[in-house]
């Protein structure tokens, strides 16, 4: 049985639901509270027993790749300066790193999710490894991913993070119908993809983290962009997992413990930022005093 060692974090997309800022600033170093979302997704591959990340980027959103680096001019002029409050936050990020490996390749044009992950390909080889995009946060005590690499010890199949949503909200997910195992785990029987509230097989939709196989890997090669894009020009990987089922392939969902924060889009972002802004133990006191004087 082969341990999940190697984390896909794809940062290649354009950012189109956060421009113009996306245009200088890539999304996943939007700041959620104090740190920006893909320290968030980091955080929990580590807790997770994650030890390799590889990071899909494009020319535009390098600037990921920079933030985990040390950051030697700085160091030295907070140090001058005895402004160890700040100094400390950096000791901090580089702890986070420490223990992790970072690699990375280009994605070189915007194809889609599916073939971002495929560019990883080889940096994974016949392993078995996660998926996770920066844009979906959650708050858990035991890490979502963990879960997930709990679950794929026992089943040894690709496993994808499930929650479940009112059904007014179905319309802007993959929405999977599943044949219940346990409580919270399904053998994936259909993925729809932005279905109506009518067509929509569940509540239970698809979270951004999942763990791929070779086979994923084999589907994806295979996958042509107007056959099985969500949208004309792009291999997405949903719909890869979709291909599977249709051939009767065993793809497992996992109804993740936690709340899910969906950060990629504006107002996922700004409510992502107030719960968790609340909840802070520096900040969460002063900003509930601020909104009950505002009186709205």
């Amino acid at each position: 049985m082969v341990d999940i060692k190697k984390a896909i974090i794809p940062v290649a997309g354009l950012g189109t639901r956060f421009l113009p800022l996306s245009k200088v600033v890539p999304k996943e170093l939007w700041p959620v509270v104090d740190k920006p979302m893909v320290q968030y997704t980091i955080e929990e591959a580590k807790a997770s027993g994650i030890n390799q990340i590889i990071f899909v980027i494009t020319p535009e959103t390098k600037a990921v790749l920079n933030y985990f680096k040390k950051s030697p001019k700085i160091e030295k002029i907070l140090k001058e300066k005895k402004k160890d409050h700040l100094l400390t936050e950096i000791k901090n990020l580089e702890e986070l790193c420490k223990d992790l490996s970072f690699s990375y390749v280009f994605q070189k044009k915007p194809l889609g999710d599916g073939q971002a992950v495929l560019a990883a390909k080889d940096l994974v080889g016949k392993e078995p490894c996660l998926v996770l995009y920066p844009d979906d946060i959650v708050e858990s005590k035991v890490p979502s991913t963990l879960q997930l690499i709990k679950i794929f010890k026992t089943a040894q199949k690709p496993v994808m993070a499930l929650y479940r949503l009112p059904k007014e909200k179905l319309p802007l997910y993959g929405v999977v119908a599943g044949e219940k195992i346990t409580s919270r785990l399904y053998k994936i029987k259909k993925i729809i993809e932005k279905p109506s509230i009518e067509e929509a097989p569940s509540d239970l939709v698809i979270v951004g983290k999942r763990i791929l196989t070779e086979e994923v890997f084999d589907y994806l090669k295979k996958a042509k962009p107007l056959e099985r894009g969500g949208k004309r020009g792009e291999i997405c990987l949903s719909s890869t997992f979709a291909e599977m089922v249709k051939d009767g392939k065993i793809v497992y969902g996992y109804e993740i413990e936690g709340k899910w924060l969906e950060c990629g889009n504006k107002l996922g972002w700004l409510e992502s930022n107030l719960y968790l802004s609340l909840k802070h133990p520096q900040f969460g006191d002063k900003l509930k005093k601020f909104l009950k004087e505002l009186n709205l």
